[in-house]
């Protein structure tokens, strides 16, 4: 008998065999018992697990590795020994651990874009597990199976704990899932979001060409099995890979094409392995050693170098130096190899003039960077605004005006009086801090007060460059602490308020990365950040209903902050949501209600007075993945609370 036990998406399931206990064997219970055995194996095995399920994933392997003495005290029963009962109790446990053993897996191996746009649906398929195997544990007959006092007592806390788990409050990464929609909500192609796309590369370590190259065949795995059929989430998957892949300065290609060299596709031979950059996966023509005993090709490694980085792309470790030295011995054998195999090496294209490493190119930034300091207003403008369309164009320029000294003077004109100069200057700014480390040599030179200035007196265009260029440097927890404490959150609110509709919507991103920090959120509610984000809920045509709602969330969580939102009027709005907003609005304002509701019961009473509980018990059942998660929890405190 064969019974498929559904698993993932709609529509995917594993078939998995199942014993009748009413004709079992002492050879199959004895099948069942290793098989449950080489899950939990199998399970305690697994290494490392993708960023977004890292936590989940390690507390299910933890709470598996557990059963370990449960199955030796098993195994050593006399067959056949199990009845009927006991022999269905072991094989639900059995298909409890290869679900769990198939989500770890996917969470061990799968495509990190999928899992973090998919979370959602991941967290529902943890829960899934947590129940499955629960269920399986609490239904085992203890005594006839022969299990001491210790290991029993040990499997019910170990079912306490899973039942604990189910009712947990979402720990989703807020950080991450506000990235996200900033990233899909955003019809312009502004500079700022490359910021973001760069943290999020980080965030799910997805920063390196080899991260980024297995990433491409997860990816491509993920398609072959969908049939190649392009729904929306699988050309967001394939969006995200590409910007990621852009910030890296990788070619962008098709996610269907291999991921050999194009010279190996044509030829009927393979190139050995050892032939291959690590980088580009092309044959090298000029193999140098760098200092951790890696080989590349010298002109793909120096790029990686003048990009600001000082590790090995391979093994990622930090470089005592940069110094290459040539591989003679494996250039004769590549050499040896070709001839052998009448294999041409391809042509080393020749430079084009604007490239970035040539020295025409450097001289003309350096010429730039002297012309910031210029005792002619007209030079320093043309000066300054060359160099903002220049840090604009490409992330080499943006390390080769940091290179030339071009921070300092740029900083130093923030203060100047000349309105162009300023909007070029910190425009400039804005785009040189989508660079890591010149994120933190602008703070370094004091920048963050200067442009919270402009913020706060200068023109309209300036002012919205200089909120995007708070975002961006507050992408350091050390700046967000830094842009607090320099009064930069009272002028945001400001442009919030009183802005266009670009500058509302470069403050709010501003305010929420800002207000990730504790502190920060106390300063936004001082500076009257509600009746703004109020406003933004009423004008649903501005587009910011969700960003708002997810400040407010972040708002909800600290103690000063919920007796400020948690008005009647409020609580009203967040019932509308859920009764008649977009299925993300929906989500959002239920997140907020619950994280109210779960700190104060008065707030729930409040909602029950609007008649949240109908709207809830549709949410449960036909909302998103999250919101559905917490309707029920909502559901369940307003069980709780009738009965106190």
């Amino acid at each position: 008998m064969q019974m498929v036990i559904m698993d993932g998406e709609e529509g995917e399931g594993i078939v998995e065999e199942e014993i009748d206990p009413l004709s079992s064997s002492p050879q199959e219970e004895t099948d069942v018992v290793q098989e449950i055995f080489n899950a939990i194996e199998f399970v305690a095995r697994l290494g490392d697990f993708r960023r977004t399920q890292r936590k989940e994933c390690y507390g299910l392997v933890r709470r598996i590795k557990l059963l370990l003495p449960l199955i030796d005290e098993i195994r050593e029963l006399e067959t056949p020994k199990i009845s009927e009962t006991g022999m269905f109790c072991l094989c639900n446990l059995k298909k409890a651990l290869f679900m769990a053993k198939k989500l770890l897996r996917t969470c061990n191996e799968g495509s990190k874009i999928y899992l973090a746009l998919e979370m959602e649906a991941i967290t529902i398929r943890f829960h899934a597990v947590y129940e499955k195997l629960g269920q399986a544990l609490a239904a085992l007959e203890f005594d006839e199976l022969g299990i001491s006092d210790e290991v029993r007592e040990q499997v019910e806390l170990m079912c306490l704990q899973l039942r604990r788990a189910r009712r947990r409050t979402d720990t989703q990464d807020i950080e991450l899932a506000m990235d996200m929609m900033v990233i899909f909500s955003k019809k312009e192609d502004r500079n700022a979001d490359s910021a973001i796309i760069e943290r999020l590369a980080k965030k799910l370590e997805l920063h390196s060409i080899e991260d980024l190259k297995n990433e491409t065949i997860a990816v491509r795995n993920i398609l072959k099995e969908r049939g190649y059929q392009t729904s929306e989430s699988t050309q967001q998957m394939i969006d995200l890979l590409n910007k990621f892949k852009q910030v890296a300065g990788m070619e962008i290609t098709s996610v269907l094409h291999d991921p050999v060299p194009k010279m190996q596709k044509s030829q009927s031979l393979v190139i050995p392995h050892e032939f291959l950059c690590p980088i580009t996966l092309e044959i090298m023509r000029d193999p140098v050693i760098i200092a951790s005993g890696q080989t590349y090709e010298r002109e793909s490694v120096e790029k990686w170098f003048e990009s600001n980085h000082r590790t090995c792309p391979k093994t990622r470790q930090t470089l005592a130096h940069l110094s290459v030295a040539p591989n003679y011995a494996l250039k004769n054998l590549i050499t040896q190899w070709c001839e052998k195999n009448n294999f041409k090496l391809p042509k080393q294209d020749d430079p084009a003039p604007s490239d970035f490493c040539s020295t025409e190119h450097k001289e003309e930034i350096a010429s730039l960077v002297g012309k910031l300091s210029s005792s002619m207003l007209e030079v320093q403008r043309e000066a300054v605004k060359k160099i903002r369309m220049l840090s604009k164009e490409n992330p080499e320029n943006r390390i080769l005006i940091a290179k030339c000294r071009g921070i300092p003077p740029l900083v130093q004109l923030l203060s100047y009086p000349d309105t162009k100069i300023l909007e070029h200057a910190v425009t400039a700014l804005l785009n040189l801090s989508i660079d890591e480390a010149n994120k933190k040599l602008i703070a370094k030179e004091e920048a963050i007060p200067a442009i919270i200035e402009i913020l706060e007196s200068g023109s309209i265009e300036a002012r919205e460059n200089s909120a995007a260029a708070l975002f961006s440097l507050s992408m350091l927890d050390e700046n967000k602490v830094m842009i607090g404490l320099s009064n930069g959150i009272p002028p945001l609110v400001d442009l919030l308020q009183n802005g266009t509709i670009r500058g509302k919507k470069d403050a709010i991103t501003a305010l929420f990365n800002l207000s990730l920090n504790q502190a920060n959120k106390v300063r936004a509610l001082d500076a009257g950040i509600v009746p703004p984000l109020l406003h933004l809920l009423d004008d649903k045509n501005l587009g910011m209903v969700d960003e708002a709602l997810s400040i407010f969330l972040l708002l909800a969580s600290h103690p000063e902050g919920r007796p400020k939102i948690g008005q009647l009027s409020f609580i009203e709005t967040l019932v509308e949501f859920i009764r008649e907003g977009t299925p993300k609005n929906k989500e959002c304002a239920t997140a907020v209600l619950l994280e109210l509701s779960s700190n104060n019961s008065s707030f729930i009473l409040a909602a029950l007075q609007y008649g949240v509980y109908e709207h809830l018990t549709e949410l449960a059942n036909n909302g998103t993945n999250r919101a559905q998660r917490k309707a029920n929890a909502l559901l369940q405190l307003i069980s709780k609370t009738e009965h106190l």
